[in-house]
């Protein structure tokens, strides 16, 4: 668990000399909440590249374990922020080449097994979270990797023949040779999303490394990204072969995998912990960590003063038959208004999942007891949580009753209304029934349920309109019609464009910026790839069961921990009362925030259809999402004035 940040002066580059050392001082310093134990640099003696380091020292307390690191060989040097849960493993294959490790840090692993078998067989080998930077001094080379799924961060940014690239963007803020501009094509992303899809960035011409690739650096600055695992693959090939497993036989196996996934991520420095909320999930990884653990887990669970959303009392109850220790604190709304004008600071770009209230306040709780805690991060995706693909599904068989041709004809006629005829028959209804026809009208136009899926998941639905002079970046998975082709399988179609998208840029961005702003480490085991691998081998029935109870296979794997009374109950989310808090006491802040002549005055949003739904909100209608996506912009305008928008 660290933080890195670095500069490759190309060739074609300017002399960098006097002030790099400076830059890069700053850069890394604004990383030290990634890892606050200690900071490193180096500079090459050419001024070709400098790498920068901060590390929080959980397991590998010597000065072996600091960085920036040298291989054994001398010729690479390494910057990493990960976790690698086979190292003892591949700590033995290295000592057959020769190769013994010094200490016991992760990077020294991932770094002489580079120096081994190269970048790509050795990432292949590696079972763990990482984002790194590794520099070959013979080639004067530069590589950037990033784990499979994405657990760990890593943007970088060219200009004038200077990369630059970091865990957190406010490293590369601190680099004063770029100036940072908006990227309205991704704010307009972020709008539909409440998140920005990789590889763009808030940021104009800064990307996010994607997830299981490795970006090659070369002497004069051109560079290229491979791929070294991909999800799409896997998922493709295994759509095209049947198991030869029984049920019966998969679930033992899923059942083994998980167990080694737990105890993979089990060590001994210190107690662990788990987000344990009243679900599934959660509930399963606490089991299989108790069974596992000599002492008794930490549990940690957020409770809210609002009966519809509170599931701390389910977690409790759990908490109780595993003979955990349990810690539950309840939050409200002045705990949310404490923390939404600091939300840029940690999240360093929009992001509007409002459950990241609640995030970062019970990873700040955690931190006070232990420095690892486990989470259930990713089975919805890969054990079936299929209400959203079952709704989809639906209205998609109700519509297609009807042939395109007299659908799409429908829909244009009804995208023709204006809103404000549909609003005069009934003053009271607000905007609401005109809202409501015309997402009927964009149903209606759809070819394929991925064409509703994506309507249905969308909360601005055209948010080019919303924001002025965007163009929405379009060009990564979620907008993907070719699938179908090699995935018959509609519900395992979306969970590969939710696992590719939606899972590393909203699911890991939140609990990552959360928990490095207090330096706690999170390991997800569902996100073992091996698992993630495994569970696109199997059949629907066994992920989505009788349709009434998503993620049959891992119930059945639970209930021999826990008793199947104690799990029966409808599942609440992590979010806040989102409507509740913004018609009462968050309404003053919200209203500042979306006030005509702030919006009129920045001139980035078309500002009479934001004041407009503002307004049909405070009336009654449900849109919080929507207005919480503008005020999460805002919030995040606010923090940056110095960005040119």
């Amino acid at each position: 668990m660290s933080g890195i940040t670095g500069i490759y002066n190309s060739e074609m580059g300017r002399n960098f000399k006097q002030d790099m050392q400076t830059t890069l001082n700053a850069m890394t310093h604004t990383l030290v909440h990634r890892g606050p134990d200690s900071s490193g640099t180096w500079i090459d003696p050419q001024y070709v590249v400098g790498l920068g380091h901060q590390r929080s020292m959980m397991r590998d307390l010597s000065l072996t374990g600091h960085e920036p690191m040298f291989s054994s060989c001398d010729r690479f040097v390494i910057v990493c922020d990960g976790e690698v849960y086979n190292r003892d493993e591949i700590a033995k294959d290295l000592q057959q080449y020769q190769r013994y490790l010094k200490g016991s840090s992760n990077t020294e692993v991932i770094l002489e097994a580079c120096a081994q078998w190269g970048i790509e067989t050795a990432l292949e080998r590696i079972n763990g979270v990482f984002a790194f930077a590794l520099y070959d001094k013979a080639e004067r080379r530069l590589f950037l990797a990033r784990d499979r799924v994405g657990i760990k961060p890593l943007y970088y940014g060219s200009f004038d023949g200077l990369l630059i690239f970091g865990s957190d963007l406010k490293a590369l803020r601190a680099n004063l040779n770029w100036e940072p501009r908006l990227n309205r094509n991704a704010l307009a992303a972020f709008m539909r999303h409440k998140y920005i899809p990789a590889p763009q960035s808030i940021y104009q011409n800064v990307y996010k490394l994607q997830p299981g690739c490795i970006l090659n650096i070369q002497p004069k600055g051109e560079y290229a990204i491979k791929p070294f695992w991909d999800l799409r693959s896997v998922v493709e090939s295994n759509a095209k072969t049947k198991s030869n497993l029984s049920d019966a036989e998969l679930q033992a196996k899923l059942h083994s995998l998980l167990n080694d996934a737990v105890k993979l991520r089990m060590s001994n420095e210190e107690p662990l912990g788990s987000f344990l909320s009243g679900g599934i999930d959660s509930a399963l990884i606490t089991a299989l960590m108790a069974k596992q653990s000599s002492r008794p887990i930490n549990t940690f669970t957020i409770g809210f003063h609002s009966a519809h959303k509170d599931e701390a009392p389910y977690a409790k109850k759990i908490a109780q038959h595993l003979g955990t220790h349990h810690t539950e604190l309840y939050i409200d709304s002045n705990d949310a208004l404490a923390l939404v004008d600091k939300i840029p600071y940690w999240y360093d770009e929009p992001y509007a999942d409002h459950s990241q209230i609640p995030t970062l306040i019970i990873c700040d709780l955690a931190k006070k007891y232990t420095g690892a805690v486990f989470s259930g991060d990713g089975s919805d995706l890969l054990f079936g949580n299929g209400n959203s693909y079952d709704h989809t599904l639906n209205k998609w068989c109700k519509f297609n009753r009807i042939p395109y041709p007299a659908r799409l004809l429908m829909g244009n006629i009804l995208q023709t209304i204006p809103t404000t005829v549909f609003n005069q028959i009934n003053d009271s209804m607000g905007d609401r029934i005109g809202y409501q026809l015309q997402s009927l009208a964009d149903r209606l136009r759809t070819k394929k349920p991925e064409d509703l899926f994506r309507i249905l998941q969308s909360k601005w639905r055209t948010p080019d309109t919303i924001v002025k002079n965007a163009h929405e970046f379009k060009e990564y998975i979620w907008w993907d019609n070719s699938l179908d082709k090699s995935i018959p399988s509609f519900a395992t179609r979306m969970m590969l464009i939710d696992s590719l998208s939606y899972l590393p840029d909203k699911v890991l961005v939140k609990m990552d910026r959360a928990s490095m702003g207090v330096a706690l480490e999170v390991r997800a085991p569902f996100l073992d790839y091996r698992l993630m691998e495994f569970a696109s081998l199997f059949p629907e029935h066994m992920k989505f069961g009788n349709h009434q109870q998503p993620k049959w296979a891992l119930r059945q794997i639970l209930y021999q921990y826990v008793p199947q009374q104690l799990l029966d109950h409808p599942k609440m989310g992590f979010g806040i009362p989102l409507d509740q808090w913004l018609r009462g006491p968050l309404r003053e802040w919200a209203e500042n925030l979306l006030s005509e002549e702030r919006l009129k005055s920045q001139n980035l949003f078309e500002y009479h259809l934001i004041r407009k739904r503002w307004n049909s909100f405070i009336e009654g209608s449900r849109c919080s999402n929507l207005i919480w996506y503008v005020l999460m912009a805002q919030v995040w305008i606010n923090a940056n004035p110095e960005v040119s928008l």
